[in-house]
């Protein structure tokens, strides 16, 4: 049990998809001007990068690396992440069209989200067994929802801060986006 509690804290606070291992900062910068498109953003990501875990774990460990073509695997999971996309998305559009509404763009933005292939082959290069995978592919994808939150909650409040005119923007993102980092950095310690 300590094992799956490391794998959580880790994932979240210590190698943070987005603010330690830097991957995902498009939507990171894209979508957190607003709070309720990072809530929204964050609930899409945890959904498909669980679930994209699980099936690419799954096309490595039954198909790929059986018939001898794991050279493949970065091909083989981007197909993977982009059919799952799809097919949540038709689902939602058919099933429950106020959460499809709702979701708007971020579900096919979740395709080239580079956390999600990120959090794959991390999977597979850690050799992580089913149980882990799912533990850690649903932690990352906390980490990337807490950071983002964070972060729109921060940009939320630069509406009616004084902000000097040349920070304005893109600038006053970069600067806090390198501050949150700095701050998670001082988990490094934990395990």
């Amino acid at each position: 049990m300590d094992h799956y509690l490391e794998l959580v804290i880790g994932a979240v606070f210590i190698h943070n998809i987005l603010l330690a291992r830097f991957l995902g900062n498009c939507p990171f910068l894209g979508v957190s001007k607003k709070m309720d498109t990072a809530v929204g953003m964050s609930g899409a990501v945890l959904f498909v990068l669980t679930l994209a875990g699980v099936i690419t774990w799954a096309v490595d460990r039954f198909l790929l690396i059986p018939i001898g073509i794991g050279y493949v695997r970065t091909l083989a999971f981007i197909l993977v992440i982009a059919t799952l996309v799809q097919f949540v998305e038709l689902f939602l559009r058919k099933s429950i069209p106020t959460l499809y509404k709702s979701l708007g763009i971020f579900l096919p933005l979740i395709t080239t989200n580079c956390a999600v292939l990120g959090v794959a082959i991390i999977n597979v290069q850690e050799e992580l067994n089913l149980l882990e995978t799912i533990v850690f592919s649903a932690a990352s994808a906390a980490g990337f929802g807490l950071a983002l939150v964070l972060f729109a909650g921060i940009r939320e409040r630069f509406e009616t801060a004084h902000v000097p005119k040349p920070m304005q923007g893109t600038g006053i993102g970069l600067v806090t986006a390198g501050l949150m980092a700095l701050s998670f950095y001082a988990f490094k310690g934990m395990i």
